[in-house]
């Protein structure tokens, strides 16, 4: 019997009608390849096979892998199933026109999105099985430059929306995994992923702005940009933005963070 393990976050989807939700909110067809993350012990990714052209599925655990192999044999002879042994983290993408699909370990949420939004071939959608509260916050939005009111940002929520499109999809209960986590789940659904956003300023430039930003939660926005960027410049667009000076990152919507850039830069 093949046990989850603790170290890998591994937590098995067991919910057929999970399952049929996240191939709904993928919208996978016959002419799709999909990229799937941790595909476990292949409860996904026996659905995928049967809608999309091709799978790749990326599996860490050298077990999975020899169960994947012996259970998908025939979708790995005639290559429909492309099963790589890898750290999805460490993964060298070689395929353009894709789609992501993923029940991933929370604790590599964060540095998956980011890879994958940052790659030079992005992929068409992303459809993540994520913590409830991490998807709350991403969706969350923001209507002002500044406005705490309608929930806290971070560096992740920011790294999303400046890429692409989230939506809430789903909530998924514990119970919907072996073994159960401790806290829900839910499906978020990023579409019309591209770097449209970034073309008025450099990509690196913004994120090394941002990460700046968020450096100490407890400080306002102003005092940490200006570790970065001398204080009265930063003083001088804020006060040219109408920006609170008491600001913090978190209270920041992405379009406030598209004008602060804007002003930094140029």
């Amino acid at each position: 019997m093949m046990y989850a393990k603790k170290s890998l976050g591994q937590h098995f989807l067991t919910s057929e009608s999970a399952v049929d939700v996240i191939i709904d909110a993928g919208d996978v067809t016959a002419d799709d390849i999909i990229l799937e993350v941790g595909p476990g012990k292949g409860m996904l990714t026996k659905k995928l096979l049967f809608f999309a052209r091709k799978i790749i599925a990326v599996e860490k655990d050298a077990q999975l892998v020899e169960t994947l192999k012996e259970k998908f044999k025939k979708e790995i002879k005639n290559k429909k199933l492309i099963l790589v042994h890898d750290d999805i983290l460490d993964y060298k993408l070689q395929i353009k026109n894709y789609k992501l699909i993923a029940n991933i370990p929370y604790n590599i949420t964060g540095v998956l999105i980011r890879k994958f939004l940052e790659t030079k071939h992005q992929p068409e959608i992303m459809v993540l099985m994520l913590q409830k509260e991490v998807v709350e916050r991403i969706v969350a939005k923001n209507k002002k430059p500044f406005d705490s009111a309608h929930g806290k940002e971070s560096i992740l929520s920011i790294s999303v929306k400046a890429y692409g499109e989230p939506k809430y999809v789903q909530m998924v209960k514990a119970g919907s995994f072996s073994p159960a986590p401790k806290v829900d789940s839910a499906i978020l659904l990023i579409q019309n992923i591209s770097k449209k956003f970034f073309k008025d300023f450099p990509e690196k430039e913004f994120f090394g702005i941002l990460h700046a930003g968020f450096k100490s939660k407890r400080k306002k926005l102003s005092s940490n940009l200006s570790v970065v960027i001398k204080k009265e410049k930063v003083l001088e667009v804020f006060k040219k933005l109408n920006f609170d000076p008491n600001l913090r990152a978190e209270d920041l919507s992405l379009e406030g963070w598209r004008k602060l850039s804007e002003g930094l830069f140029y």
